[in-house]
């Protein structure tokens, strides 16, 4: 049987796409040149993933500008002025604002999953954004002639469809990105905002069956970008028992940075409903320092007197690089780090008899 391994999302770029990247931006280069660099970078990710046993595969969000803004590229009805999300470190990030209506998405996660899956006869497993991330592109005065209801219908096509394609097309798994979770109850203390996030959320998760939703996940973390964070600081019990309550069969949760796992787990395991499994993080993309596959053994044995081992598997934290323009972390610092992922949850497979 095993214990069940899945990478969560995003690996480093290389460095011919990131040059490529920056071409493009300066009009240096066009569009093919960009497309044909991505696709190298998708099957060099693939290959090596192969080469380090993992099961499951991913794209490693090469040809994404980011895990949350795939769907907007290309899109004309935004302004740059949007929500500023603010890190631990001082740098921010800013969503875009939505300018008029109808809001469809410009790209949808299935054209990442079928380009993944001419490189690879593994499963191949394909995040997409939650559409409560997306939610913040409405802006605080309503638009003339759209409503915040009327875009919030709209979206919540536009994500079912999303996620939808992708089973669709053959998906091992699809993974709803949920990051701004933990920092919902950082921006409103009181669950209100959180309390909205995961009824959107749970508003399209309950259009797919249960058969659908056994192969759809939703994957919390308190966001990494340039080796810092925009909520670690925000208490996990406010948010997993809610988390848990939404109706998928597979969750992704970052456990390896925290402060005092066996806690986290702890209201994991009161929480846990029969049938569903819970991928536990075991490797910290933000630490520079390569785990050891004993000390991933260790973290998922501590794991396993929380959570049933039928329920259990095990991720990274977070993606290595969920904005294509950060770097703090290097490609082969990432790849070595799954490598341990593998094989300490190999380790611990064996010692557990499974």
């Amino acid at each position: 049987m095993g214990i069940p391994i899945e990478p969560i999302g995003s690996i480093p770029r290389p460095p011919a796409l990131l040059a490529a990247m920056a071409d493009h931006a300066a009009g240096r280069v066009g569009d093919d040149e960009l497309a044909a660099r991505q696709a190298e970078a998708v099957a060099d990710t693939i290959s090596r993933l192969e080469g380090l046993g993992s099961p499951v595969v991913v794209d490693g969000e090469q040809a994404k500008p980011s895990f949350a803004t795939y769907p907007l590229s290309g899109l004309a009805d935004l302004a740059p002025d949007g929500v500023v999300i603010p890190f631990a470190d001082g740098h921010t990030r800013r969503l875009p604002r939505l300018t008029t209506g109808p809001f469809r998405y410009a790209v949808h996660a299935e054209t990442y999953l079928n380009e993944a899956r001419r490189h690879t006869r593994l499963p191949v497993k394909q995040a997409v954004i939650a559409p409560s991330a997306l939610s913040l592109l409405y802006p605080a005065e309503p638009l003339d002639g759209y409503p915040r209801k009327a875009f919030l219908d709209d979206l919540t096509a536009e994500a079912e469809a999303d996620i939808r394609g992708c089973l669709a097309a053959g998906a091992h798994a699809v993974q709803v990105d949920f990051t701004e979770g933990r920092l919902a109850l950082k921006l409103d203390p009181g669950g209100g905002l959180l309390d909205d996030f995961l009824a959107l959320n749970a508003q399209v998760l309950a259009r797919f069956d249960a058969a659908e939703r056994a192969r759809i996940g939703v994957h919390t973390c308190p966001g990494g970008d340039h080796d810092s964070t925009h909520s670690a600081d925000v208490d996990y019990a406010g948010l997993l028992p809610k988390l848990l309550a939404l109706p998928v069969g597979n969750f992704y949760v970052q456990l390896a940075s925290e402060p005092d796992p066996g806690r986290v787990l702890g209201i994991i395991a009161g929480h846990l409903r029969p049938g569903v499994r819970v991928f536990v993080g075991v490797i910290d993309p933000i630490d520079p320092r390569v785990e050891t596959e004993e000390e991933v053994r260790d973290r998922v044995l501590e794991a396993a007197r929380h959570i049933p081992v039928d329920q259990l598997g095990t991720c990274d934290d977070c993606g290595f690089s969920p904005f294509a323009d950060d770097v703090s972390t290097s490609r082969e610092t990432a790849f070595a780090k799954i490598g341990a992922r593998v094989r300490g949850t190999a380790l611990t497979a064996r010692a557990l008899g499974v």
